[in-house]
């Protein structure tokens, strides 16, 4: 793209130089003739005056060399001469990745610990299987109904133990450990001691009604483990039972060993 405007540029240039050196010769040969044919009509004077030559045309401008370039400011410098690229800030630089968070592994199954007994308010209760969450809940209610009525906040989780089970159904403790005894107990209550001693820790997660796959896998693992367990089972619950969704429970289930 750039030699065709070169070669334009060098054309042009080109066309004054040449009729400005045509229009000096002929100037000198015109000036010349007419000067012999004055020199025959006049008398020879005695210091004829020299013919003074035709005063010097304006030299083209194209005749000139061009002075040199100035240098490019700094600011100016061209573009064929870039400067280095400047490396990247540190806004700009890639972040380092992250280290992965760290996978979440499985609950503890079978894990050994020791139970504190602490003081409870317990509701005594029976129920069959067919509306066996619904019997825990209503024992819970009447529980939270008291300790609210008298203004003592529960300082554990709610607590389910199971003292008998038969094809029909079962027989349940139903407590809330509190700091204090609470008064005018209600038909079925009583106050005791949560459970203690050394028991083996399961997780179950879900609903109520998924709970006895969670049961099948502890008496699997007792088999395997060749251990002896209590006629015993109790039922921690790590979420509110009265708040939470039945699918989104936690429940830590204990096994004493004997």
């Amino acid at each position: 793209m750039e030699r065709p405007y070169l070669f334009g540029l060098t054309r042009i240039g080109l066309i004054p130089s040449l009729v400005l050196t045509l229009g000096i010769a002929g100037a000198s040969a015109q000036t010349a003739a007419d000067a012999n044919k004055d020199a025959k009509d006049k008398p020879p004077a005695a210091a004829p005056a020299q013919a003074q030559p035709p005063s010097t045309p304006a030299t083209p401008a194209t005749s000139v060399p061009p002075a040199p370039a100035t240098p490019p400011a700094a600011s100016e410098t061209p573009a064929a001469a870039p400067a280095p690229a400047t490396p990247p800030s540190a806004a700009q630089t890639p972040a380092a990745p992250t280290t992965p968070a760290p996978v979440q592994t499985a609950d503890p199954f079978g894990e050994e610990t020791t139970l504190e007994p602490k003081t409870a308010v317990i509701f005594k209760g029976k129920a069959n299987w067919d509306n066996a969450f619904d019997s825990l809940m209503e024992a819970f209610k009447s529980l939270t109904a008291l300790l609210d009525k008298q203004g003592i906040v529960p300082n554990g989780n709610p607590i389910i133990v199971y003292t008998s089970t038969d094809d029909a159904g079962f027989t349940f403790l139903a407590e809330i450990p509190v700091p204090q005894e609470p008064k005018n107990l209600g038909k079925s209550m009583s106050i005791g001691k949560s459970p203690d001693g050394k028991a083996l820790k399961f997780v179950h997660r879900g609903s109520y009604d998924n709970m006895d796959n969670t049961y099948e896998a502890i008496t699997n693992f007792l088999d395997d483990k060749k251990l002896e367990a209590k006629d015993t089972f109790i039922e921690e619950y790590m979420t509110d039972p009265l708040k939470t969704a039945e699918d989104k429970l936690v429940i830590n289930v204990y096994v004493p060993m004997k």
